[in-house]
């Protein structure tokens, strides 16, 4: 029967159909089969699939804005996201449709709302009283047409279309916000209805004859802090202008030979401050245009005999605050000067006399100070500097001496060494993140500002998912961070570095020619964790693997403990020649005794002579001094495969540990290693072809890749026949067939390949799938990978992710790859058919859709473990399926997962009574299993089988296949997990054409099929990972992680658990001018703009200069896009919103009149008492 294909379902929800069960049930492999005994709780309407949250450092950055009274800020940057943050665990992320640059961000100041100007030219009002922001209005400008005014060839003559949008600027307490643009013009919306008036300022008029060409785009528009009727205007040419708003006219001019930059105001408005393009400051007197009051050059050389300072870089930007008892402040970015090569981009801070340099890590995107008053005709009172640099948010307390920096409670550093891979764990031990939180408490650095984090603003969201959450990083420097994920926030809890273990080169030319990647050798690949035992193990981009123990206690290890293991890929050569080279059926003791001191220097053959192969030399060289480790993480064991006749160990591809048997498996594309780190021995190293022995349903010749092999000078796998045979005969099962009659035509395509690839060089290859928009790249020509950074995102180190076809058909680049292990678990089950009992073993999957099956017999606990041998022996039993094997579970006869054995924490490191007590425990538990003897002993548990093309549900002991669901046809599955959720399981998917799936356990059942996101980066893919209770999330820059749920509850608890950024909070009181200057008019006048940009008064703008575009975060914008319950509350919320700011309104309006009318009665009062007793020819 065919079967039900779910790509066809318009809206992404697949819902349980007719066909769907009647497929499912065609497909069952026998009879009398009790699946339907297991109860299926999951539903569809149990899954919903939305965004959370997202942490991490806004990408990009490239504006910056404040709420001093709120105290929010807001970042934007060139993708057009914003991001809000106010007190630690209140964050907020926004997305403007368009994708365009933020220019420049505005807040209404305490009135709950933010105004974004685009590099598209459109202006946005965001409303900040929700919980997720939304935009109330747009305005899109038509931009202006400009005519070519100098002398210009025919071709370039004619109208010229320039970006609109240059600087913006909105008063504080004021509804007007004046837009300037390119051509020099300015033009004023009003904010509350995002409306243009028609009052413009035209640069014609503003500069007159003050200069004979055009001055540029408007780069600063700001008002008199004394005089709101006039405005400043700083022109990109250098020339100032103030400009009398009442009689449109401008009362001074003041031009200067360099273009500016920025311009600021003294708050007593008598002076102001410019920024200049050859890194000079100018301070002007408003009323003494001629030449400025005094010029600065904060970084250039003072030459002598008078002559000007050398120039310097431009200073980007300046600020000019006051305070009551000192000095001003000048604060400028920029200024350094030329002959300053490779010093680090700085803030200046002058003070008075002294002048501070405060270097920072990146270049300075923008600043901005932080002022007690929001008023700016008060003193300032600047107490801080929030620096926003490329990849950091720094935040400097100007109170102190020297300039501290607070201590960041954001988790902006995940990008401090680029990710390469990422785990999430949901619903861990409650003790965990205590344990994590109080070593990790020990890493902090000192020297902080002592003060609070002044960035203080909104309020927490109420706490309604109580489990924790555990997210780790890998990062290119080899170090792993652990987050406290609970509730939707993020906090750094431990970091541990891997490098340590490894002698450092001090420089390149010191780096050991054994390097198989070109950079971040100490990278990370892989992570197992077991949050029960707290066993961590890790597989690196060397080639290397670290075991890890969790302790409480500070150590120093004298030797580090470390094996060396030959993984190789030949059949024929079954000897070892280090003795660590299992037969096809191991026996106990085959692996070497335990290694315990570091390799030695490098032997003659591979280092002395360039025609030498290097052989047993691993990629890096351990330390051989003592290693003092801190609370935390301590080296259990590392493990390194070695160089073979010049053959570089390929990378490992997956990892798996078990703490209760002490075990570690590795594989790669060459075969697997079983490592036990109890006694520090190898207990299995077969090649992939191995581990088949008589029941290889591929017929591969027994070849070894050392045959032909050539000596290589580079350490490079040359590409020849002698190293891709035995690759040539792995065909794909993707092809539907499994027999080898074409394996002729194979060998004969694939050498015609082989040739061509041998051709274009030896670094590995890059080749797109005509099917979809992918990277493939071939895991035999990528013996020398560059590990993938920040700026190089499509490539991938994860060899079980990427390194393997995706193509559902046979293709060249199928039987070119070698078989690698993709898949491993440990696990306590029936191993042949005739079992009658579950038993350790191991499950293991490969890249051609194979998974087999090892024995594990383990000696009984206490000191025998550590004594005895683990026998290791393969049982017999394949499975087959379509695809690379990606993940693989156990459920018992209640449909719920079989966690694998584990072994809860002790503290290792101490001595005690109970200790001898524990280690009698055996470390190997009964099988937790809950089948009883009453129960047919034949059908107790169920595999279930992800690849990348289906999954299947496989009965045991008895082996048959009762679900079978097709995944994807067209496409290939890039992470699968079996999750739990509901108290009942799923398998989640993410494919790479962007759709995220969920099936039913054990029926396969379709619950949820959502286009999402399309696979448009390797980072994405590396990085996605699904979790208990409808959890997952994905690295979506270099810089940012995105979480998401598909669980129905966690969607409709989000809003709850959200934070508020609005608070009601009162406007400080505006500055007392005093007596006399309230007497004799010396303090701020302030302007009716109502009066001037109003409709009455300047009339409508033209309708083709602009276009009004209602956003979704109005009234009109939910009635069209809500319904139901959710929608009337959202609705209501707003309508109650704006009728209090009416109201509001209405009062002050009221009060107003009020006060007029009690004024005009005093006067008209006053006047009859004056007249009241005099004659009518008196008056």
């Amino acid at each position: 029967m065919r079967k039900f294909n779910i790509r066809k379902v318009l809206d992404g929800l697949t819902a349980v159909s007719s066909s769907s069960s009647a497929s499912s049930s065609s497909q069952q492999q026998q009879s009398g089969n009790r699946e339907s005994d297991i109860p299926e709780t999951l539903q569809s309407e149990h899954f919903q699939l939305c965004k959370t949250v997202r942490h991490g450092f806004p990408y990009q950055p490239s504006a910056l804005a404040f709420d001093p009274v709120q105290k929010i800020l807001a970042i934007g940057t060139q993708t057009g996201a914003l991001r809000l943050f106010g007190r630690p665990g209140v964050e907020c992320y926004c997305q403007h449709d368009s994708e365009a640059a933020v220019i420049q961000l505005q807040f209404l100041i305490n009135e709950g709302a933010l105004v974004s100007a685009l590099a598209d030219d459109t202006l946005h009002l965001w409303n900040l009283r929700q919980k997720r922001p939304a935009i109330l209005h747009s305005l899109k400008f038509n931009r202006e047409r400009q005519r070519s005014t100098q002398k210009q060839t025919e071709k370039e003559a004619g109208i010229r279309l320039d970006k609109w949008i240059t600087f913006c600027h909105l008063p504080f307490q004021s509804k007007w916000l004046y837009v300037g643009t390119e051509r020099g013009n300015i033009h004023i919306v009003n904010v509350e209805s995002f409306t243009l008036s028609g009052y413009v300022i035209m640069w014609n008029k503003a500069i007159e004859l003050s200069s004979k060409s055009h001055p540029g785009p408007v780069v600063h528009i700001s008002d008199n802090p004394m005089d709101e009727g006039k405005l400043l205007i700083g022109y990109e040419s250098g020339t100032v202008v103030l400009w009398d708003l009442k009689s449109k006219k401008a009362d001074y001019r003041y031009t200067h030979d360099e273009a500016i930059h920025s311009v600021a105001w003294h708050h007593e408005g008598k002076q102001f401050i410019c920024s200049h393009s050859d890194g000079t400051l100018t301070i002007w007197n408003i009323k003494s245009p001629a030449k400025p009051l005094q010029t600065i050059t904060p970084h250039g050389k003072q030459l002598k005999d008078g002559k000007k300072p050398e120039p310097c870089k431009p200073i980007l930007k300046v600020e000019y605050k006051t305070a009551r008892a000192g000095e001003p402040f000048i604060i400028l970015s920029g200024g350094l000067s030329y002959d300053t090569v490779g010093r680090r981009p700085c803030l200046t801070v002058m003070h008075g006399k002294s002048t501070a340099v405060l270097e920072m890590d990146y270049s300075v995107v923008d600043f901005l100070t932080l002022c007690e008053t929001p008023y700016p005709n008060d003193f300032q009172e600047p107490y801080a500097v929030v620096v926003l640099l490329e990849k950091d948010l720094v935040v400097i307390d100007l109170a102190q001496n020297g300039y501290p920096i607070f201590e960041n409670p954001y988790p902006l550093n995940i990008h401090e060494s680029p990710v390469t891979c990422c785990e999430y764990f949901a619903d861990c031990p409650v003790d965990l993140i205590p344990a994590l939180y109080s070593v990790g408490a020990r890493q902090k650095r000192q020297g902080y500002s002592k003060k609070e984090w002044p960035i203080s603003g909104g309020n927490w969201g109420s706490v309604t998912q109580s489990y924790p959450e555990i997210i780790i990083t890998g990062h290119a420097d080899g170090s792993i961070k652990f987050w406290d994920a609970s509730a939707i926030t993020l906090q750094v809890l431990y970091k541990l570095k891997t490098a340590k273990v490894f002698e450092k080169s001090r420089s390149k030319d010191d780096r050991p020619n054994t390097d198989i990647v070109d950079e971040d050798p100490y990278a990370i690949q892989i992570i197992s964790w077991c949050p029960e035992s707290r066993m961590l193990c890790i597989a690196g981009v060397s080639a290397h693997v670290i075991i890890y123990r969790f302790s409480k206690q500070e150590v120093t290890t004298e030797v580090i403990p470390m094996l060396e293991v030959r993984l190789l890929y030949e059949i024929n050569d079954i000897d070892s020649p280090d003795g660590e080279q299992a037969p096809p059926l191991p026996t106990p003791g085959t692996g070497s005794n335990p290694q315990s001191i570091a390799p030695q220097s490098h032997p003659s053959t591979s280092s002395s002579s360039s025609d030498g192969l290097r052989d047993n030399v691993p990629c890096l060289k351990i330390k051989s001094s003592p290693l003092k480790q801190s609370a935390g993480y301590h080296i259990e064991l590392v493990i390194q495969l070695v160089w073979v006749s010049g053959e570089p160990p390929q990378q490992i591809t997956s990892l798996a540990v078990n703490s209760a048997y002490g075990l570690v498996v590795f594989g790669n594309c060459n075969g697997i290693a079983m490592v036990d780190y109890l006694q520090k021995t190898v207990l299995l190293n077969l090649g992939t072809i191995e581990l088949y022995g008589s029941n290889d349903p591929y017929r591969r010749e027994p070849r070894s890749p050392r045959k032909s092999r050539q000596p290589s000078g580079a350490g490079l796998c040359d590409i020849n026949e002698g190293t891709t045979v035995p690759e040539d005969r792995c065909k794909s099962p993707t092809s539907g067939s499994g027999s080898p009659n074409n394996s002729d035509d194979d060998d004969q395509k694939m050498n015609n390949f082989i040739e061509k690839v041998k051709t274009k060089g030896r670094k590995f290859s890059k080749m797109v799938a005509n099917d979809i928009d992918i990277f493939y790249f071939s895991a035999k020509m990528s013996r020398k990978l560059s590990l993938p950074t920040e700026l190089k995102p499509d490539l991938d180190v994860r060899d079980n992710s990427f390194s393997r076809s995706r193509s559902s058909s046979v293709t060249s680049i199928d039987k070119e790859s070698r078989e690698a292990i993709s898949a491993l678990h440990f696990c306590e089950t029936f191993t042949r058919k005739a079992d009658t009992s579950p038993s350790p073993c191991l499950w293991v999957g490969t890249t051609l859709g194979t998974v087999l099956v090892i024995v594990l017999n383990l000696p009984p606990g206490g000191e025998q473990r550590l004594s005895q041998p683990v026998i290791v022996s393969p049982s017999g039993t394949i499975l087959r399926l379509k695809g690379a094997i990606l993940r693989m579970a156990f459920l018992d006869t209640t449909g719920s997962l079989v966690p694998p054995a584990r072994e809860p924490w002790r503290e290792h490191n101490v001595s005690e009574d109970k200790d001898e007590k524990d280690k009698s425990k055996k470390r190997r538990p009964v099988s937790v299993s809950p089948s009883s003897s009453s129960q047919e002993i034949s059908e107790n548990q169920y595999a279930v089988i992800c690849s990348e093309k289906q999954a299947k549900v496989i009965s045991l002991p008895s082996q048959n296949c009762i679900h079978k669901q097709n995944i994807t046809e067209t496409s290939f599955v890039l992470r699968g997990d079996i999750v739990a959720l509901s108290n009942s399981s799923c398998l989640a998917c993410f494919c790479a054409n962007g759709h995220i799936m969920t099936f039913s356990l054990p029926s396969l059942r379709p619950l949820l099929d959502v286009y999402y996101l399309p696979l448009t980066n390797m980072r994405i893919a590396r990085t996605f990972c699904f979790t208990n209770n409808g959890q997952a999330l994905y690295l979506v820059s270099p810089t940012e992680i995105q979480r998401i749920t598909y669980s129905q509850e966690t969607c409709e608890n989000l809003q709850e658990m959200l934070g508020e950024l609005f608070t009601p909070v009162e406007t400080p009181e505006a500055p007392n001018r005093g007596f006399f200057k309230g007497l004799f008019g010396g303090g701020a006048q302030s302007l009716d703009r109502e009066e001037l940009f109003g409709e009455s008064a300047s009339g409508k703008a033209s309708r083709s200069l602009a276009q009004h575009i209602p956003g979704p975060g109005g009234i009109e914008g939910v009635k069209g896009s809500a319904s139901g319950v959710i929608g009337e509350l959202a609705r209501a919320r707003i309508a109650l919103d704006e009728r209090g700011q009416k109201l509001g309104e209405l009062d002050e309006r009221t009060a107003a009149m009020l006060s007029s009318a009690d004024s005009f009665s005093k006067h008209a009062h006053e006047m009859m008492m004056k007249y009241k007793d005099k004659k009518w020819y008196q008056f």
